[in-house]
C-alpha cells in the first residue's frame, strides 16, 4: 500500500499530547511543529487517525509542496496536479487557505479563490464541466498553507474538524471543545484510573463534554464513530473496504468496552445545563452509563459505594461570571469541599487565572498550559491527600527519606540500621562477584533477609548503577512510625554501602495487588534507562510503574528461549514489555508474535525490539489473550508456533476483559487453547508466580508436562524458591 506525507493539526500547546496519541496508534517517525504533527503513513493509518484521534482537528494528505513568489506561482502550482485523479468534474469542492510571512499573498480569501480557479479551470478545459463550491460538506476539501515562499497543498481527509464528534448540539454554547476535554482527561491520568475502575465526577459539568469524553476514553469508544461525513468519502482514491474494516473493529471494541465502565457522574446547578448534558449523553449512546443530576456545588460528593477516582471540571472563569469576588469565593468553597469529601481522590481543573488556583488551598503539580480557543489556561493536577499516615511520593530517594523522616518523627540515625548495612554489604560482596562471573548486569541483592527490614533490593547496571527498592507493606499491627523509621534507615544505608548517590535509589511500596495493579502507572516521569541481558538491551523505568519493565527472576527462561528460538515461530502471550520476544528474535526466530492487552506495554515491547536493531517478521497484537486464543483455537486452521511462552497474571478483571481471570481456575482452558496453536514437535513454556498454584495434570493428561521450576530460578532468587513455577509442555 502506498505511503503518503500526512499532517495532523491540533490546537496550540496540545502537540505533545497528539504526538503521544499518534504513537499509540502505531505512527512512527513523527515530527512535531507548531499546532500539528507531520508524519508518514498509509491510507489505513490516515483513516485510523480520523476514526480514533481524540486530539487532532484535521488530517491532511499532502499532495505537493512548491515555491510561491507570485500569485501566478500559486495558480500554476495547483494546476500541476491532475485533479481528475481526485474528483469528478461535477463534484463539489471547498478550499481552505492560510498564509504566514508571505509577500506574494496575504489575503486568505483571495488565496482561496486563486486555488479554486486553478482547479475549476483545469476541469472545465478537460471535461467542459466545472466543480461546484460547497463549503459545508464538499466531496473534496483542499487545504493550502503558505509559509513564506513555500506552499503545501493537501487534501483534508477529515472533511470537518475532528473535534466535532457528532454528539453535541451546535446550538448549545459549550465552554470547551471536545479535544480539549480529551486532553485534560489524558493529562489527568483518567485512562489509568478508569482501568482500575476508579470513578469520575464532574461537579460543574455544564453541557457534559468532559463526561462524554471520559466515558468514550474508558470504553475504548472511537470518537469518530458518530461521524457520517469525512473528507475522503468523496475522494476518488478512497478505499471503502479499508474504512469499513476499521469501523467494524471500532464497533466491536466499543461494544466490549461499554460492558464494564466505571462510575461516571456529573452535577450542575443549572437546569438548562443539565438538560443539555443529558441530550449530549443520549446522542452519544451513553445514557445507560453516565449519571447526571441537578445538584449545587455545595452538595457535591461521591456516593459511599463509588470507588476513589478523579474529580475533573472546567469551573467558571472570571470572564464567564463577570464578578471576580464571586468567582474567588466559588473556588475557595470548592477547595474546602474537595478536602472534606474527596480525600484520596485525584483532581484536575482547568482555569484561566492562576491566582484562582491558590484559592483552592490545595497544592498542585506544575501547571500545564493549554488553550481554550484563544484563551491561555492552566491545567491544575492535584492529589487530595488524607490527614492519616502515609508515605508521600517524591522524585528521588533523598526526597523520600526527608519526607519519611518528617512523617515518622525519627531521630537522625536508626540504631538497628547498622545490622541491615552489614547484611547488605555481605550480600553485595558475594553477589557482585557472582554477577561478574556470569556476565549478569541486573540481579536481586537482598530480599527481606532480615525480617525487620522487609524489602526487596535489586541492582541494575547500565551506564551507571540504579537500585530498585520494593518495600513490602508492613502488617496493620506494626506501628507505622516504627515501620517508617526502619524504611528511612534502610534508604540511608543503601547509598553508603553501594557507594552511589541517593538519586540512584528508587523506592516502591509493594502492597497486595488487585487485578493487574502492578502494571498501572504510578507516575509520569517518562525516564527510561538501558540495561543489557544475555546480549540483549532493554528499556527499564524506575519511576512510573511498580515493576521496572523486566522480571529478573525470568532470566533463565529467557535464556532458554533465546537458545531454542533459531528458525522457530515464536509466540509470546501476556507479552508485557516483550523481553522474551527480544530474546527469541536475538536467537534467530523466524517470526515472533506478541499478544498483550496493554497498548502501553506493546509500544514498550516495540521500542525494546527496535533498540536491538532486530529485523524480521514481528507482529504485535493488542488483545485479551484468553479471548484471542479462544478465537484462534476455534479456526479450522489455527496459527502454528514452534515455541510459545505463556506467563499470565494471577488474577485480572481489567475493563478490557469480559470475565474475571483467575489463573488457578482458568489455567486448563488457557493451556488447552494455547496447545491448539503449538506445532507438531513444538514446546510450550508455562510460568506463574501464584504461590498456591496447583497444576491440574488430570485435566491435561494427553500432554507431557515437565516441572522445570528449579532450573529456572536463578541463584539471586534461590532464597525464595516460590518466586515462580515453570513447566515445559509438549504434545
Amino acid at each position: 500500500m502506498s505511503h503518503y506525507q500526512l499532517f495532523a493539526t491540533t490546537p496550540k500547546a496540545m502537540e505533545g499530547i497528539l504526538a503521544d496519541e499518534l504513537k499509540s496508534l502505531g505512527v512512527e517517525h513523527i515530527k512535531a511543529t507548531l499546532a500539528g504533527i507531520a508524519f508518514e503513513g498509509s491510507l489505513e493509518t490516515a483513516y485510523r487517525i480520523c476514526l480514533w484521534s481524540r486530539i487532532a482537528n484535521r488530517v491532511l494528505l499532502v499532495l505537493k509542496s512548491f515555491d510561491v513568489k507570485s500569485q501566478d506561482d500559486l495558480y500554476h502550482g495547483v494546476q500541476s496536479i491532475n485533479w481528475a485523479e481526485h474528483i469528478d468534474a461535477a463534484a463539489s469542492i471547498a478550499v481552505t487557505f492560510s498564509a504566514k510571512n508571505s509577500k506574494a499573498i496575504n489575503n486568505t480569501h483571495f488565496g482561496a479563490l486563486k486555488v479554486k480557479d486553478a482547479i475549476v479551470d483545469q476541469m472545465r478545459q478537460k471535461f467542459n464541466l466545472r466543480p461546484s463550491v460547497n463549503t459545508d460538506q464538499p466531496d473534496l476539501r483542499i487545504n493550502v498553507y503558505l509559509n513564506g515562499e513555500q506552499a503545501q497543498l493537501s487534501i483534508d481527509l477529515s472533511g470537518e474538524s475532528l473535534h466535532r464528534r457528532g454528539y453535541r448540539d451546535l446550538n448549545v454554547a459549550a465552554p470547551i471543545k471536545e479535544n480539549l476535554a480529551a486532553a485534560i482527561l489524558l493529562r489527568a491520568g483518567w485512562p489509568e484510573i478508569a482501568a482500575r475502575q476508579g470513578s469520575l465526577i464532574d461537579p460543574m459539568c455544564g453541557s457534559g463534554t468532559l463526561l462524554v469524553e471520559a466515558a468514550m476514553l474508558a470504553a475504548d469508544y472511537a470518537p469518530g464513530l458518530l461521524h457520517d461525513y469525512y473528507g475522503f468519502l468523496g475522494w476518488k482514491k478512497h478505499h471503502p473496504e479499508i474504512w469499513q474494516t476499521l469501523r467494524a473493529e471500532a464497533m466491536r471494541r466499543k461494544a466490549q468496552g461499554l460492558k464494564n465502565l466505571p462510575v461516571i457522574a456529573g452535577f450542575d446547578t443549572d437546569r438548562i445545563a443539565v438538560k443539555a448534558a443529558l441530550t449530549h449523553i443520549s446522542k452519544a449512546g451513553l445514557q445507560q452509563h453516565i449519571h447526571v443530576e441537578r445538584r449545587d456545588i455545595a452538595d457535591a460528593k461521591p456516593a459511599e459505594s463509588w470507588p476513589v477516582g478523579l474529580v475533573v471540571c472546567n469551573p467558571p472563569y472570571g470572564e464567564r461570571l463577570g464578578d471576580a469576588e464571586e468567582v474567588a469565593l466559588l473556588y475557595q468553597q470548592f477547595g474546602e469541599i474537595l478536602k472534606a469529601r474527596f480525600k484520596d481522590w485525584q483532581a484536575a481543573l482547568i482555569i484561566s487565572d492562576p491566582e484562582l488556583g491558590f484559592r483552592l488551598g490545595i497544592r498542585s503539580h506544575k501547571p500545564i498550559t493549554l488553550f481554550n480557543g484563544a484563551l491561555e489556561c492552566k491545567l491544575l493536577l492535584m492529589k487530595i491527600e488524607t490527614e492519616q499516615f502515609f508515605i508521600p511520593k517524591a522524585k528521588t530517594a533523598e526526597q523520600r527519606l526527608t519526607q519519611i523522616t518528617q512523617t515518622s518523627r525519627i531521630e537522625e540515625s536508626d540504631a538497628n540500621a547498622e545490622m541491615f548495612a552489614n547484611r547488605l554489604a555481605k550480600n553485595y560482596k558475594k553477589m557482585a562477584k557472582w554477577a561478574k562471573q556470569q556476565q549478569i548486569n541486573c540481579y536481586r541483592l537482598y530480599d527481606a533477609d532480615l525480617p525487620e527490614y522487609a524489602a526487596a533490593i535489586d541492582i541494575y547496571q547500565g551506564d551507571q548503577i540504579w537500585v530498585n527498592v520494593q518495600e513490602y507493606e508492613p502488617p496493620k499491627n506494626i506501628d507505622p512510625f516504627k515501620a517508617n523509621q526502619r524504611l528511612a534507615g534502610l534508604l540511608k544505608e543503601i547509598p553508603k554501602v553501594l557507594n552511589i548517590a541517593p538519586e540512584q535509589v528508587f523506592l516502591k511500596i509493594r502492597r497486595k495487588q488487585k487485578s493487574t495493579d502492578q502494571y498501572q502507572k504510578r507516575n509520569d516521569q517518562g525516564n527510561f534507562e538501558v540495561i543489557t541481558e544475555d546480549g540483549c538491551q532493554f528499556l527499564v523505568n524506575f519511576e512510573d510503574y511498580l515493576d521496572t519493565g523486566i522480571f529478573l527472576d525470568h532470566r533463565p527462561i529467557r535464556h532458554i528461549i533465546q537458545q531454542q528460538a533459531k528458525q522457530k515461530r515464536f509466540l509470546n502471550l501476556f507479552a508485557y514489555t516483550g523481553t522474551a520476544t527480544v530474546h527469541a528474535a536475538k536467537g534467530g526466530a523466524k517470526l515472533t508474535t506478541s499478544v498483550d492487552m496493554s497498548h502501553t506495554y506493546l509500544d514498550w515491547a516495540k521500542r525494546n525490539l527496535s533498540l536491538n536493531h532486530l529485523q524480521g517478521q514481528h507482529e504485535f497484537i493488542q488483545s485479551d489473550c484468553m479471548e484471542w486464543l479462544e478465537i484462534e483455537a476455534a479456526l479450522p486452521s489455527p496459527r502454528q508456533y514452534d515455541l510459545i511462552f505463556l506467563d499470565p497474571p494471577t488474577f485480572s478483571n481489567s475493563k478490557r476483559m469480559e470475565d474475571v481471570f483467575d489463573i488457578q481456575r482458568d489455567h486448563v482452558k488457557l493451556i488447552q487453547n494455547t496447545l491448539a496453536l503449538l506445532a507438531v514437535g513444538g514446546t510450550l513454556y508455562f510460568s506463574t508466580n501464584f504461590r498456591r498454584f496447583k497444576m491440574d495434570r488430570d485435566a491435561l493428561e494427553d500432554v507431557i508436562i515437565e516441572d522445570i521450576s528449579q532450573s529456572t530460578i536463578p541463584e539471586d532468587f534461590a532464597r525464595n524458591p516460590k518466586i515462580h513455577y515453570c513447566w515445559k509442555i509438549q504434545e
